[in-house]
């Protein structure tokens, strides 16, 4: 009985004999669900006060509430309607404390997922950063678990439309905490769909700023940094190699082993944690009007009063979208024309988003402007050899995505910087030789075309509008011929195997010359061009190819480009498809310059003398005060034949701690015994 009267007040002890007996304990479970009704009455009178009794008991019936089903069928209702009533004055505790038991309800199964999550998303609306982080992360984790086995989708419309309006609601961060829901839900392959995609294109037209930053790092597939970040995750300040040294010259000890343990633990936990930045471009697919977004972005753009960190965001999405999806959009070029000026911060970016958005299909007029500028305000010998590479290989990295952009003269003239003194103009230069000797041979002079391949007589130069087509794959007919040299072969062996059955006195071996010793001498004649045409036509209708097969066609057009026999051994260098693939340009193409210039005589003797100034005083060791007085025996002994002096060493040997104290304690007793 004196258990029975402490039930009542303690309710972990109640929640817990509920749990495994429900029909034994209801009366005493009636009796705190009563009392529960009339505190809260109380509590909503003045609900920005914390009031324990309400916090434990909302607590407590939340963990019994799958015992007493039609008991508690009230109860999710009267928790929503504290809530959504005053949500905002409520106190943070007692306020998380009703949250906690939502969420502990809807994962017993005794509440709609609807219900909860819209009520959750309005609570972002709380100036309480702890209860949006719960908050935020129990509604990916939700959804997440909704959709494990199959879609929900009529959970997925009902909330992306309830999100849609969220993106509108007057307060930033209830916009700004849905939107990163829609972000991460998307990065999980959670809703991954095309109706997620254009909810958030209209967050990039937001007033705050915050919100149209979100949305346009998402499209442009980076990261948000986080803000709050632990000493294990900085990057380490040595690396694993010069921690290894560092411990082997010291002294080993138990201590210092285990820190290098953590250390090359650290090492090596932030070596996994960096990747190479990706980009991935399925949001971008999937918008559905893309040139009226870009549009619209571009006006938003030219009439903003944002920092110029976020113009740059702007300007990278817009030249994404035209390239991607092969946008007509002239007026951008002319905006982005006036930004490409060697003093200007962050030209390269500038440079670079004028390669994204350049296209085989854009006017060539509208580019030829952007490389005039390009050539008249970096390829000029007033400006530094690096701003010179750079703007060739920004002119490079345009050139070949719209080879019709630059004209005859105006690339003869920047070809010319192949012979200027410096490495980085030289090599920049090259690679724009290199870029049209692919594309359109004709524009350069005869003597940059390089040596007349198989593959550039095949070529042929495209006009505006243009595309290559055919009704064959490109290397084809290497596989018949790869077949009758097979069989070739399986016929000579078969031959060999019935001479060797002769006697000795037979005729002899008779030298019989291969297919392909041969091949290719001589030029190609138009009569076997077309027949080869024939026999590609013929394998690409009637076989399907395997990737051996691919790997062998590959094979013979490098072989082709670099004007080979087909049974050269292959070469390493792939040609520059770069225009074909659609990829967008890198940043690190742009910037590749070579800085560390050639020394010539002068300059490599100042350096020299400028390193030994100063390091007079330091050499030798450690000066003596006198330097006229005799050395040490120590000092001695350095310059001694190791013959002389190895037996000392080896009378050497260290003694642990208890063999000193032990020689100590013998050396005072014979002390004491002297005295």
């Amino acid at each position: 009985m004196s258990s029975g009267n402490k039930l009542p007040n303690n309710l972990p002890q109640l929640q817990n004999l509920i749990k495994r007996d429900a029909g034994s304990y209801k009366d005493e479970f009636l009796k705190q669900w009563r009392h529960y009704q009339s505190s809260l009455q109380l509590y909503k009178l003045t609900p920005g006060q914390y009031t324990k009794t309400v916090d434990e008991l909302t607590t407590f019936l939340a963990q019994v509430a799958h015992c007493y089903p039609e008991e508690l069928k009230d109860y999710p209702q009267q928790l929503r309607d504290v809530l959504q009533a005053s949500a905002t004055v409520l106190d943070p505790t007692m306020r998380m404390t009703f949250v906690k038991a939502l969420i502990m309800l809807r994962n017993k199964g005794l509440i709609e997922a609807t219900t909860v999550l819209e009520l959750f998303f309005k609570l972002f609306r709380c100036q309480d950063k702890l209860l949006r982080k719960t908050i935020f992360s129990y509604i990916v984790s939700d959804i997440k678990n909704v959709n494990a086995k199959h879609k929900n989708i009529k959970l997925n419309t009902t909330l992306q439309n309830f999100m849609y309006t969220m993106l509108r609601d007057n307060n930033p961060i209830a916009a700004k905490m849905s939107l990163d829901v829609m972000i991460d839900l998307y990065r999980r392959n959670i809703w991954h769909d095309a109706k997620t995609v254009n909810v958030i294109v209209t967050a990039c037209f937001s007033k705050v700023t915050k919100i149209l930053v979100a949305a346009l790092k998402f499209f442009l597939g980076k990261e948000e940094e986080a803000v709050d970040s632990d000493s294990e995750d900085e990057a380490p300040k040595k690396s694993a190699k010069e921690l290894m040294l560092a411990h082997r010259v010291g002294k080993k000890t138990k201590k210092r082993q285990k820190k290098l343990d953590r250390a090359l633990q650290v090492v090596k936990k932030h070596k996994k944690k960096k990747k190479t930045e990706t980009f991935n471009f399925s949001a971008l697919h999937l918008i559905h009007d893309p040139q009226d977004f870009s549009e619209k972005l571009l006006r938003q753009l030219e009439t903003t009063n944002e920092r110029f960190e976020v113009k740059l965001l702007m300007m990278d999405l817009i030249s994404r979208l035209v390239g991607i999806h092969q946008l007509f959009l002239l007026n951008f070029y002319p905006f982005l024309k006036r930004f490409l000026q060697p003093h200007q911060r962050e030209v390269t970016k500038l440079l670079l988003y004028a390669a994204q958005a350049s296209h085989e299909l854009v006017p060539p007029d509208a580019l030829e402007e952007i490389l005039l500028a390009i050539a008249n305000n970096f390829i000029t010998e007033r400006n530094s050899s690096e701003v010179m590479a750079v703007g060739l290989n920004a002119v490079r990295e345009i050139c070949a995505r719209c080879p019709l952009a630059i004209g005859e003269d105006l690339l003869r003239d920047l070809v010319q910087y192949k012979s200027h003194r410096d490495k980085a103009v030289i090599m920049a230069a090259r690679s724009l030789i290199q870029v049209y000797r692919h594309s359109n041979p004709e524009l350069l002079h005869k003597k940059d075309r390089g040596k007349p391949t198989e593959a550039t007589k095949e070529h042929r130069s495209l006009a505006y509008g243009e595309k290559a087509t055919r009704d064959f794959i490109p290397g084809a007919d290497i596989l018949l011929k790869a077949e009758e040299q097979t069989q070739e072969q399986e016929e000579w062996e078969s031959c060999s195997e019935e001479e060797e059955d002769y006697d000795d006195d037979s005729e002899g071996w008779i030298d019989v010359h291969h297919s392909s010793d041969e091949e290719q001498e001589k030029e190609v004649t138009p009569e076997e061009a077309e027949d080869r045409k024939r026999r590609a036509q013929e394998v690409s209708v009637s076989r399907i190819l395997t990737q051996e097969d691919f790997k062998l066609m590959q094979q013979q057009q490098l072989a082709k480009e670099a004007g080979l026999k087909q049974t050269a051994r292959k070469r390493k260098r792939q040609p520059d498809t770069r225009e074909e693939s659609g990829e967008l340009p890198n940043l690190g193409d742009i910037e590749n310059v070579h800085k560390k210039r050639a020394h010539d005589r002068d300059s490599r003797l100042a350096t020299v003398l400028a390193g030994r100034e100063g390091r007079g005083k330091f050499t030798g060791g450690p000066q003596k005060m006198n330097p006229h007085a005799s050395t040490t025996n120590k000092q001695k002994q350095k310059n001694k034949v190791f013959g002389m002096v190895k037996h000392n060493m080896r009378r050497k040997e260290k003694r642990s701690f208890r063999d000193k104290q032990l020689a100590l304690r013998n050396a005072l007793l014979k002390r004491k015994k002297k005295k």
